[in-house]
């Protein structure tokens, strides 16, 4: 065996047990799901002032920030604000992945027509990639586009992958404006769009599965709108109506939101598992990571309750708004929560300090770290 294959095999045994005595322990699921129950229907009408407040208070100060000069304090300060509060809106992708109630649906096209179309990440492109990450037989491994074993891809890897959000958003430029009219001239270009180009994806191995009939019909128009709104600002800009500057901050808030989903992303998980083995339900929990911090500062790089994914990885379900409770919940009441702690780290700094400790030295696997998250 070569020496990498050696150190590979070493690395993956280690990081199979990540917390020592706590993660040979069975997570008490039954118990823990009990104390939860009560959380499990979401409100309707916190998920709509959530999202109403921050979408117009982010499009608000985008509006604004045209009006000042090029990288003025003032204009810099809208412009932290317009991504900070737009970055929040179109998190609620991730709560509209795990909807289903028919009572989500207005809310789902007013999320589109006010954040996804506007931003080229329509609701389809996490739908599916999404679900693949909460398959119990897919998480952690090739399959899911969600997750990379930056663990053992070596400390490069991780630092490198931030750097990804400044050409993330033209990436959706092209494929929107460009590859989506021309994907219609070609079956071949088409099948390469929607299978590696239309996922949210952090891993770009990952290929999006055929969609139903009815999900390609809705998601084919908002396809089209998407590239309507692209399309019409871009005219807007060309004819006068709107100024130059739009499209220089409009990639400005957009990287500044790729950025901060980055960081979040690399905390989410401890990225550990090597690619070949299925993860239980008590180690996935154990890869996933809690951060409950301060209530404002924590939630502007893990809004809408991501800043408990350990947590949300045991209930899918549970709504964003319920995460918080739920975790107090399963601190202080399970009769041993010893495990469950095991999950939760302090900060974005333990939790991205803890991922760079657990890396390996040098890199692996050769795979290139690339994709969008």
């Amino acid at each position: 065996m070569m020496s990498s294959e050696r150190h590979a095999v070493a690395v993956s045994e280690k990081r199979a047990t990540p917390e020592g005595t706590a993660s040979r322990a069975a997570f008490p699921t039954r118990e823990a799901r009990e104390l939860v129950r009560d959380l499990m229907r979401p409100k309707p009408f916190v998920y709509w002032a959530d999202f109403l407040l921050h979408v117009v208070l982010g499009w608000s100060a985008f509006a604004f920030a045209l009006h000042f000069e090029a990288f003025s304090p003032t204009q810099i300060a809208l412009t932290v604000v317009s991504a900070l509060a737009l970055y929040r809106a179109v998190i609620f992708i991730h709560e509209l992945a795990h909807r289903r109630e028919s009572v989500f649906e207005p809310f789902r096209l007013v999320w589109n027509l006010l954040c996804g179309f506007p931003l080229l990440v329509p609701s389809f492109t996490y739908h599916g990639v999404h679900n693949d990450h909460h398959t119990g037989n897919i998480y952690g491994l090739e399959a899911d586009g969600e997750y990379l074993d930056f663990a053992l891809q070596g400390r490069g890897a991780i630092v490198r992958y931030p750097f990804l959000s400044f050409v993330l958003p033209l990436v959706l430029v092209v494929r929107f404006l460009v590859l989506a009219p021309l994907s219609l001239l070609h079956p071949a270009i088409r099948r390469l769009v929607w299978e590696r180009l239309s996922s949210l994806a952090i891993d770009m191995r990952y290929r999006r599965r055929p969609a139903s009939e009815r999900d390609r019909r809705i998601w084919n128009r908002y396809e089209v709108i998407a590239f309507l709104y692209g399309a019409g600002a871009i005219a807007l800009v060309s004819i006068g109506v709107l100024p130059a500057a739009f499209v220089g901050l409009w990639y400005a808030v957009g990287v500044l939101i790729f950025w901060l989903n980055s960081l979040r992303t690399l905390a989410a998980h401890r990225y550990r598992n090597p690619d070949d083995h299925v993860m239980g339900i008590d180690e996935q929990f154990l890869d996933s990571v809690d951060v409950p911090g301060q209530r404002f500062w924590t939630a502007l790089w893990a809004p809408v309750g991501l800043r408990y994914h350990a947590t949300h990885h045991l209930f899918p379900s549970l709504p964003y708004h319920a995460l918080g409770e739920a975790h107090r919940r399963l601190t202080s009441r399970l009769d041993d929560s010893e495990i469950y702690r095991a999950a939760t780290q302090k900060s974005l700094w333990s939790a991205l300090s803890r991922l760079l400790q657990d890396a390996a030295p040098e890199a692996i696997q050769s795979e290139t770290v690339s994709g969008y998250s």
